[in-house]
């Protein structure tokens, strides 16, 4: 069966703590994603965008800013993934948009039969919620919503199928730093499965392929998940979050992310927070990235080693 992959874009900075991020499916689009795929033999169908929303203040709700538009933007990418997955033998290809795009991808993923694992490769776990953490900005909060972990947002934990939407077994860390003090909390508490930054960094492949023959094995589908910030903003500036010097290179990124696309259970990639006005003003970082996705992705459709 030929294997289709759908590409879903979410142009929605309303969990950020600043906008851009809004503009990455056009830029990654108008980077040559989708004839870049083709050409290397993807079957590809471009499902579209969701509503455009970037991100906007909300005194109203300081701890929580904008967590209506993050529904909305959250249940839309739901409904299309859900719509996509329905067809045999299709993948999703998310373009977000802010991390909190994930709930989407995971509600819809739900809808499907079988069993749902997620890889979330980030520096952060993003596993604070409203009453932990007093900035508002609900893009590193996303996980805690997947958890419906005490005190998140019940508009945000119910956009899908099931509250909640994944059950921590159902979670693997993947890249991150030392959390804060909530977070690690609730990673000890719930057992969450977590492959340390340091890991990831001393061996992406090694890391990614434990992972990929080990935890993800137990599930019939695997979505990954790759927030850019994971990506040091000092090796590319690429990501929504500027800090330098602390985290992984975009090689090293890559080639973890490779492996765990190659996944015989994998169905689906969200890639989220690139920042195209962080990039070279010639658009050259944006279609570097662009151009290492389209050789993993058509390395795990079957176009061979990507190189």
């Amino acid at each position: 069966m030929t294997e289709l992959l759908v590409v879903i874009g979410a142009p929605s900075s309303a969990g950020a703590y600043g906008p851009g991020q809004e503009q990455a499916p056009r830029a990654l689009r108008d980077a040559g994603l989708i004839d870049l795929l083709r050409g290397r033999g993807v079957d590809v169908e471009d499902a579209g965008d969701t509503e455009t929303i970037r991100m906007r203040d909300d005194p109203d709700n300081p701890r929580a800013r904008n967590a209506d538009l993050v529904a909305q933007t959250a249940g839309s990418v739901a409904a299309k993934v859900g719509d996509a997955l329905a067809v045999d033998g299709s993948k999703v290809l998310v373009l977000g948009g802010d991390c909190t795009v994930e709930l989407g991808t995971v509600a819809g993923a739900a809808t499907a039969p079988g069993t749902l694992g997620l890889v979330y490769v980030d520096h952060d776990a993003d596993l604070n919620t409203p009453q932990s953490t007093d900035d508002g900005a609900l893009d590193w909060m996303g996980v805690a919503h997947l958890l419906a972990v005490d005190g998140t947002v019940a508009s945000l934990a119910g956009v899908g199928p099931r509250v909640p939407l994944l059950d921590p077994e159902q979670l693997l860390l993947f890249g991150q730093v030392e959390p804060t003090s909530f977070e690690r909390g609730v990673i000890d508490e719930r057992g969450i499965a977590w492959v340390h930054h340091d890991e990831v960094r001393d061996d992406p492949v090694g890391a990614a392929s434990r992972v990929v023959k080990g935890w993800a094995a137990q599930f019939d589908r695997l979505l990954v998940h790759l927030d850019i910030d994971v990506v040091d903003f000092a090796d590319a500036p690429l990501a929504e979050n500027t800090r330098r010097n602390v985290a992984l290179k975009l090689d090293t990124v890559m080639a973890a992310l490779e492996v765990l696309v190659a996944a015989p259970n994998f169905c689906g990639l969200t890639v989220c927070e690139v920042n195209p006005n962080h990039g070279e003003p010639d658009g050259s970082t944006v279609q570097d990235l662009t151009s290492r996705l389209v050789r993993i992705l058509a390395g795990a459709f079957g176009d061979g080693p990507s190189r």
